[in-house]
């Protein structure tokens, strides 16, 4: 009876690790970045990994539009008070199905993209190229800062009756961590990961 126990027990925790794994795999993921000096200007290049909980790819299939947000801050620290934040921009892609063709939409920025599969879909999604994010007088040339990017499922944009479940469902809080890294307007260019 007790080796029954230990298969039993053992078959359990088998069960759990493969669950955890699946959970851990959801999720959005920084691939790599570049931030590369356009004439007085700075533009931000970046790809991330997006993977859905199998609930959200269920809920764009039946018609929920999925808004993910890329945020890019520039802060300049201050030992006599608080840091200042110099830059602050937002970016909004919007990613619905279309059942009539049968096809993935992007939008971002006034561009529309189609693709045929939801990981095609999420691939653009990732992908930002050409985002002018510092302007060149917005920036101490003499300073030193501090960059930070994220993307994140804004879910502020979904329909209420999702925002709610949102709310009690750890698979719709989806979002990648912060990425810190050292910004100088005298760094060579471009700035890479």
């Amino acid at each position: 009876m007790s080796q029954r126990i230990k298969q039993f027990i053992l078959l359990g925790l088998m069960a759990l690790s493969l669950i955890s794994t699946t959970v851990n795999a959801e999720g959005i993921k920084i691939k790599s970045f570049e931030l590369e000096k356009v004439d007085s200007d700075w533009v931000l290049s970046a790809a991330f990994q997006i993977e859905l909980s199998p609930g959200l790819e269920d809920a764009v299939q039946k018609g929920v539009v999925l808004y993910f947000q890329t945020d890019f801050d520039l802060v300049r620290s201050r030992w006599y008070w608080f840091d200042e934040k110099s830059v602050s921009m937002q970016r909004q892609t919007r990613l619905s199905y279309q059942p009539l063709t049968q096809q993935y939409r992007i939008a971002s920025e006034g561009l529309t993209f189609s693709a045929r599969t939801i990981s095609e879909a999420l691939q653009a999604v990732g992908s930002i190229g050409g985002w002018r994010v510092i302007e060149g007088s917005q920036i101490d040339p003499s300073k030193s800062y501090s960059a930070s990017l994220r993307m994140s499922l804004d879910l502020s944009k979904l329909p209420k009756p999702f925002q709610v479940n949102a709310l009690n469902n750890r698979e719709w809080n989806v979002s990648s961590d912060w990425l810190h890294f050292p910004f100088s307007a005298n760094s060579p260019s471009p700035i890479k990961r």
